[in-house]
């Protein structure tokens, strides 16, 4: 059995403060977007509580491939691609009406109290890259 990794997709919409000047989605609600449905995966897994404050993002790549406007309907789905001794990957996609609109991946790394980094645990590891089965939220 090949094991799966944590994955969740949450349905959004793009609300009038998530535009700009010219209508379209800000380019930094895809940020947003995905720390919240991160913030889902990871309390579905049941780690979220020990390492919200602790897992800052170091890297983040996004590519825009289709204008969003005001109320368009989303699914933003993110799935972890690796855990590291402290790192975890991501990756994730945007999309409207089944067409991405956005994808990208980004690296956060577990932390200290002093912001060093910190090694998961082996209960946090198996839960981070383990499908719970409970994509939908």
């Amino acid at each position: 059995m090949v094991a799966v990794a944590a994955s969740i997709t949450v349905t959004k919409r793009v609300e009038w403060a998530d535009t700009d000047a010219s209508g379209w989605y800000h380019n930094t609600v895809v940020l947003r977007w995905i720390e919240e449905t991160e913030n889902e995966l990871l309390d579905r897994a049941g780690v979220l509580q020990e390492v919200i404050a602790r897992i800052p993002r170091v890297h983040i790549e996004v590519d825009y491939r289709k204008v969003l406007r005001f109320w368009d309907q989303v699914d933003v789905h993110v799935v972890v691609t690796e855990v590291g001794a402290s790192s975890i990957g991501f990756r994730f996609d945007v999309r409207h009406k089944g067409e991405v609109a956005a994808e990208g991946r980004y690296t956060a790394v577990q932390v200290d109290k002093h912001g060093e980094p910190m090694p998961w645990s082996e209960a946090h590891r198996t839960a981070l890259l383990e499908d719970s089965g409970r994509r939908e939220a």
